[in-house]
């Protein structure tokens, strides 16, 4: 299980281990959290009042400090995991879903003419797709695209990351997604 990690104004930074939270809590860098207990860590006796210590994690906590601006500007990084997940798993040609080890990353303008390899010129093909496009534009190879690449807000992104995440942290993450985002539930 990992906690999400937020600034204090409620932005998301990360995905970070029970044992980072335990830290953070230990050095009272928590501000504040979100959702119900979810982990219980046990450490060792007080000798003053025979008490075993814990600390109850929560699977949202918001660290104090803050986070330079320009941090928000980027763009999230693109990989094939995310982009298919942010696709749905489903051919922008064709429209059929694929197991993961069946897609590519195929790219609108080819990188062989020019085309940058970034969120808006990436969507995601079967490999019959791919091949059968090549090295031509969509248009050149009379395919269409049944739908349009778009870049992956930061709540978005915390998503596509592929991790576990519980319910807590996917409900305050969705209520900052636009309905209109493929990763909103249908």
């Amino acid at each position: 299980m990992d906690v999400l990690q937020l600034d204090i104004s409620g932005r998301p930074q990360s995905w970070i281990s029970t044992k980072e939270a335990a830290v953070l809590y230990a050095s009272d860098a928590v501000a504040w959290t979100l959702g119900e207990p979810c982990h219980v860590l046990r450490g060792g006796t007080q000798r003053i009042t025979g008490l075993q210590s814990r600390i109850e994690l929560h699977p949202i906590i918001a660290v104090r400090g803050s986070v330079p601006t320009r941090a928000w500007r980027q763009s999230p990084a693109l990989s094939n995991p995310k982009l298919f997940a942010r696709d749905r798993h489903v051919c922008a040609y064709c429209g059929h879903a694929f197991h993961a080890d069946l897609l590519t990353r195929e790219h609108i303008q080819p990188v062989s003419r020019q085309g940058r390899d970034t969120w808006m010129n990436c969507i995601t093909a079967c490999r019959g797709c791919n091949g059968r496009k090549g090295n031509r534009t969509p248009e050149e190879a009379h395919m269409t695209l049944l739908y349009l690449p778009y870049v992956p807000s930061l709540h978005e992104d915390m998503i596509l990351r592929g991790r576990r995440i519980l319910a807590d942290q996917m409900e305050f993450l969705l209520a900052c997604v636009p309905r209109s985002s493929r990763l909103y539930p249908t």
